[in-house]
Order: structure tokens, then C-alpha cells, then sequence
């Protein structure tokens, strides 16, 4: 490919957002954000900026949390049939399901981590408008055009480690379609989306940590085409495109 046809090289940055701190119910995120993202080191926040959001925030000011007995490690096993429609695969006390968003997933994505023992994290029940009206606050009182993404972790099939994903979208897209344009040598590509969302809150878990009290970050420099109003139903695969049910 010749010089003049290279597109330019994306340089993209990402950062903690320190300083904000435990979250309760009733808590506004959007506020909470803003108010750490004024000024140095976390902000000022940039047209274009993506947040990352960690689900387990979102779930305690949403108020999904419920109370489980803190001295039987199985106590929130009923939850997770309550939170899934239907069992995937069963292997001791490992359950995988598929949840009513259309996750296949751990448990429901029910949390234990990073929450008051005796307490269970239930994911958001809509996380797209979690995300959505997190922008919007941030709109209104800063004045810039940003994108949400509301992360959560997942282990992955047929690979170990867990990784984190979008969950929930705004202002930002779920999945870049390539198919039909062609690849760096002309090649047109048949198959090729990329999960944008996905990627993006893998980069920002690497600065946020599972351990460090960081349930935001800011990732600075996307492509302007990534943002555009989408929903994590473009992530989600149709019952009928998959192979494994």
C-alpha cells in the first residue's frame, strides 16, 4: 500500500479516574463523574472522550444489590437461576447462563467482589440506559460530547483469563462492520466485525485494575467514526446465529 493511501495512525491514550468514592444507592453516576473529571489529573474531559464505567458502580446507585447470608459461600446460587433464563452448562458450583439481557455468562454475572460481605452485586437491568443517561449528565454540565461504555468481566470459551467487555453502550459503537471493504491488500472482507465496544473495555480494565478502588476510565483518541449512537443488542449474537445452541 502506498504511502498516500495509508490512513493515519490512531494514537489513543487511557487513564484511571481517581478520587471517587464508595458508591451507594441513589447515588447519581453522571454527578459523581463530572465532579471528579473538573479539573487535573482526571479532566478535563474532551469532545470524543469514551468513559468506561465499572458494572459493580452502576449496579450499587441503581440499587441491584441484595442481601445474601454472608457465612454460606452458596447463598447467592438461587439468584443466579432467578437472574438467568435458562442453564447453559453445570459443572459443581459453577453455573453458566444466559441472562435476560442475552449475556452467556458466570452466574448471571452475580458479583461477590468489590462489595460489602453479605451482599451480591445483580447486573443493571438495562445497561444501555445507565450509559446513556451517565452521557447525557455529563453533557449538560460539562458541555462535551462523550461516549459511554458500562464494563463488566467475563471469562471467554475455550481460552483461560477473564477479560473485561461492554455490557452496556452510548454515544459509542457496538460493532464495526468491515465486511465488503477491503483489507490491506485489497482484499474484500467477508466476515470481519470488529467489537469496538468490546475492545475498548478490555484497553481501559488495564488501567483500572481489579484491585486499585478505579471504577472509571477515560480513553482518549477514537477514531470519530466509532461515535455514533448504538446499543450492546449489536454485540449480542441472535439465537440464530449460534452455532453452539
Amino acid at each position: 500500500m502506498s504511502e498516500q493511501n495509508q490512513q493515519p495512525q490512531l494514537r489513543m491514550t487511557a487513564w484511571g479516574v481517581t478520587g471517587i468514592g464508595e458508591i451507594v444507592p441513589g447515588d447519581q453516576l453522571g454527578d459523581v463523574i463530572v465532579d471528579a473529571c473538573r479539573a487535573v489529573p482526571n479532566g478535563p474531559l474532551l469532545d470524543g472522550d469514551v468513559l468506561v464505567v465499572t458494572q459493580k458502580i452502576v449496579s450499587k446507585a441503581e440499587g441491584r444489590m441484595v442481601e445474601i447470608d454472608p457465612d454460606d459461600p452458596l447463598s447467592h446460587k438461587a439468584l443466579v437461576e432467578e437472574e438467568g433464563v435458562r442453564v447453559v452448562r453445570r459443572r459443581g458450583d459453577l453455573i453458566i447462563t444466559e441472562t435476560k439481557h442475552g449475556f452467556i455468562c458466570a452466574n448471571s454475572g452475580i458479583d461477590l467482589s468489590n462489595v460489602e460481605r453479605g451482599w451480591a452485586a445483580l447486573l443493571p437491568i438495562d445497561s444501555d440506559r445507565s450509559a446513556r443517561r451517565i452521557r447525557d449528565i455529563i453533557r449538560a454540565k460539562l458541555g462535551v460530547s462523550v461516549g459511554i461504555i458500562i464494563s463488566d468481566t467475563f471469562g471467554r470459551p475455550w481460552r483461560k483469563g477473564l477479560t473485561d467487555v461492554a455490557i452496556g453502550v452510548a454515544g459509542v459503537a457496538g460493532v464495526l462492520d468491515l465486511r465488503g471493504t477491503p483489507d490491506a491488500l485489497g482484499r474484500v472482507m467477508q466476515v470481519t466485525e470488529v467489537s469496538i465496544a468490546d475492545e475498548v473495555a478490555s484497553a481501559a480494565e488495564l488501567v483500572m485494575g481489579k484491585s486499585n478502588g478505579v471504577p472509571v476510565a477515560v480513553v482518549r483518541g477514537l477514531d470519530p467514526s466509532w461515535l455514533r449512537e448504538s446499543s450492546i443488542n449489536e454485540i449480542v449474537r441472535p439465537p440464530q446465529e449460534d452455532l453452539f445452541r
